[in-house]
């Protein structure tokens, strides 16, 4: 297979597989990280509440990230160009925001490990989408399509396994466990329906930071309704507690880490589509047990049985991740992928040289400063929030090992300044 594709039209793009292996692989280990904070569900705050909190540290952080790698200049110049891809950046903030109420329900009510696994069978959804609605896997050949989906599938039992390693002593209650399985079911289903806006918008030459800016406007929005509607209005703990208020620097801080996390899976999902970006950046499950068992002790009263599920689904979901890893795209199905791409671009009246361009990460030179002075007052603002929150913050009533907890972080800044630095000499974050 050549390194780069003739389209149709005559231009050429030059994959970046590797690249989106790396931002999928890498978005695992910080979305495992920011499923830590949801186990302050135990501590009395509604599902409600906590997923209002959170989504408000990923607005922040959704704005400043990229006023940081780009400039508000630059982002507002390209949802200017892509405004018809803004309505379905709010429907996918709003799938996310329903999603993530969810999973704070399923972890209450049948506990992370269980709930985990379950949501993140949304790879199989997500590739289900990507086949019937982008093309992806047509044309590619048998071992490749084994590849993704047996990957998946592996990643998806492994995750199972993990969930069951830490079942231990006791379970969730039973009046409760059917609409946990559910919940964690249906975070499944919209996270895998949530993937067809990305693709759609990166199809069309959008840039990442540009479709979170607005995808977020969608998330803070919904859970503002789902807080009035179903927690109490106006009157909800959470606008009033004072335990609530210790605990939000930990949400918000939550929330910032879910952002980094989402961005690679962003950048992955452009660079490699929703088939084999979902299955890689749901490895999280493998850190999210890291993040359990060694920080707060989930593993500590663990039998033997367990402590052996945990080794056999760590290798299973390693070697579902290698099988995806290396299933490259052959000719005929980046030949397909560019049909979506012209497709996109006869629908919307778009110019196709410069979607495959923006696709192959290589954004137009826009001239002149990208920074702004309020640019740095959304910085100075953001950096101001935490610093406040972090004032009146305590420390969870939660047993934890900050030992391990300063371990996994130097892990998380690892892969954020390689990976980013990948994603600069590559794209320069297009």
């Amino acid at each position: 297979m050549s390194a780069t594709t003739k389209t149709n039209a005559g231009i050429s793009f030059k994959p970046a597989h590797g690249l989106g292996v790396a931002c999928g692989l890498a978005a695992g280990v910080w979305l495992g990280a920011a499923e830590a904070p949801t186990k302050l569900v135990t501590t009395g705050l509604s599902p409600y509440a906590i997923s209002l909190c959170m989504v408000a540290g990923v607005f922040t952080a959704r704005w400043t990230i990229p006023t940081l790698m780009k400039g508000t200049r630059s982002v507002f110049a390209d949802l200017a160009e892509n405004s018809h891809l803004i309505p379905i950046a709010v429907l996918a903030g709003m799938l996310w925001a329903v999603a993530n109420t969810l999973t704070v329900f399923a972890i209450r009510d049948v506990g992370l490990t269980i709930a985990f696994p379950l949501w993140n069978t949304n790879s199989l959804v997500g590739i289900f989408w990507g086949w019937l609605l982008f093309g992806e896997l047509r044309g590619a050949s048998v071992k490749n399509v084994a590849k993704v989906v047996l990957g998946a599938l592996a990643i998806v039992v492994a995750a199972v396994m993990l969930g069951f390693s830490t079942i231990h002593g006791g379970g969730a209650q039973a009046g409760r466990a059917v609409g946990g399985v559910l919940a964690a079911a249906g975070a499944s289903l919209l996270w895998g329906t949530m993937y067809i806006p990305y693709r759609k918008a990166y199809i069309s030459g959008m840039n990442p930071l540009s479709f979170v800016t607005v995808f977020t406007i969608g998330e803070l929005g919904t859970v503002f309704a789902l807080v009035l509607a179903l927690d109490g209005g106006m009157k909800a703990t959470v606008f009033h507690s004072s335990d609530a208020r210790h605990m939000l620097f930990w949400l918000f801080l939550g929330g910032f880490v879910w952002v980094i996390g989402d961005l690679f899976q962003q950048y992955a999902t452009k660079y490699l589509g929703i088939g084999r970006a979902i299955p890689l950046s749901n490895t999280n499950q493998l850190w999210g047990l890291a993040w359990g068992a060694l920080v707060f002790g989930e593993l500590a009263h663990a039998n033997w049985q367990h402590r052996l599920l945990v080794v056999a689904g760590s290798v299973v979901m390693i070697l579902g991740a290698v099988a995806v890893s290396t299933a490259v795209a052959s000719e005929r199905e980046q030949a397909s992928t560019s049909q979506a791409l012209q497709r996109e671009c006869v629908r919307y009246g778009l110019d196709y040289g410069q979607v495959v361009l923006r696709y192959g990460g290589h954004e137009p030179d826009e001239g002149g400063p990208r920074r702004a002075w309020w640019d740095y007052l959304i910085i100075a603002g953001a950096a101001g929030i935490f610093i406040y929150l972090w004032s009146n913050a305590r420390v969870p009533p939660l047993s934890m090992s900050l030992g391990w907890v300063w371990a996994l972080a130097a892990v998380l800044v690892a892969t954020a300044s390689l990976g980013g630095l990948w994603l600069w000499k590559a794209s320069r974050f297009s």
